[in-house]
């Protein structure tokens, strides 16, 4: 059999093309399970454990931890560019309004500090971010969700001057905040699916006192409002006081089903909460997820995947940042 040889300057252009494939490759990688299994194999077991252990001494941390992947992601990317602080030109993201009540950032350090003496330079504040609020949905006893992806490169700046446009606002209406995610990957199920994160956590009277003074909506169920004014019993509250109502008074630190059980019965604090309970789009999600807590955790589940996944920088479109709080 004969043997075909190529001249020389073929062989040298296909060995280009290889090198620009794999640059070009490289610098658009995905997402993929397990990213890190070769460069830090025990880098999920130590969030977790930094989670639990953050958990135990600070019960609200888990809570921060989820709230921390939807602010993050809805704003551009899954960059942590939340948890940059205004420095070295940056302004922080956590400066706007939208991130009122936000806190327990300082704990992302202890995560990063583990992961820096185990594996330099190694994980990104990304994966932190989407990996912490998995481990955090756990110990609110939501849902196990084993398929969240690795392999996020941190921002190289912030998107405060976005953050107002691009983070639902608590007075939001329903269309535009199926909007918002449907620009973002994410359908109307799991919208409704995502909003039952509400079932945790709590809401600071200054978003509350529209719907109570001067006079009560009158879609709150009317006992209901009487307990919220007694929670926020001025309608000028005082932003750095401790006023407040749980999102949901039955269950507060689980993610269960019981926040559309209440939303049906009118019991919801925000208007948000009202309006998917009746509006024709979602309201036959929620009444499935209300009398379905397993089919809310599937859906919720698939819902913080698809969140976890948005837009995120990979390859060589960011960095890994040393410290969560600076660019380096």
């Amino acid at each position: 059999m004969a043997i075909v040889k190529m001249p020389f300057c073929f062989l040298a252009f296909f060995c280009l093309l290889l090198q620009l494939f794999s640059i070009f490759h490289i610098g658009n990688a995905e997402l993929e399970m397990n990213y890190y299994r070769e460069s830090c194999p025990r880098a999920e077991e130590i969030i977790r454990q930094q989670v639990e252990t953050l958990y135990y001494k600070h019960g609200n941390t888990a809570v921060s931890w989820l709230r921390n992947l939807f602010h993050d992601c809805v704003v551009k990317s899954c960059d942590a560019s939340l948890l940059l602080e205004t420095a070295r030109g940056v302004e922080s993201e956590q400066k706007s309004t939208r991130s009122f009540g936000m806190r327990n950032f300082k704990y992302i350090k202890t995560i990063k500090d583990a992961l820096e003496k185990e594996c330099p330079g190694t994980v990104s504040c990304a994966d932190i971010v989407a990996l912490s609020a998995r481990d955090g949905i756990v110990m609110l006893k939501g849902p196990k969700i084993d398929m969240i992806k690795t392999g996020r490169r941190d921002s190289r700046g912030s998107y405060l001057r976005d953050v107002e446009a691009l983070v639902p606002n608590h007075n939001d209406s329903l269309s535009s905040v199926l909007s918002n995610f449907n620009s973002i990957g994410i359908d109307v199920e799991a919208t409704v699916a995502l909003l039952g994160a509400h079932s945790v956590g709590r809401v600071h009277c200054v978003n509350l006192v529209h719907r109570l003074y001067p006079t009560i909506d009158p879609t709150l169920d009317p006992t209901y409002a009487l307990y919220l004014k007694k929670r926020c019993p001025t309608p000028n509250p005082n932003p750095k006081e401790v006023l407040y109502s749980r999102n949901d008074p039955e269950t507060p630190m689980i993610v269960d089903n019981m926040y559309y059980k209440n939303i049906m019965a009118h019991k919801g604090l925000l208007v948000i909460d009202d309006e998917i309970a009746t509006d024709p789009r979602t309201a036959p999600f929620v009444a499935k997820m209300a009398a379905d807590n397993g089919y809310f955790h599937e859906q919720f589940s698939r819902a913080i995947r698809l969140l976890s996944e948005t837009n995120p920088l990979t390859g060589d479109q960011g960095e890994i940042r040393k410290d969560c709080r600076y660019v380096n």
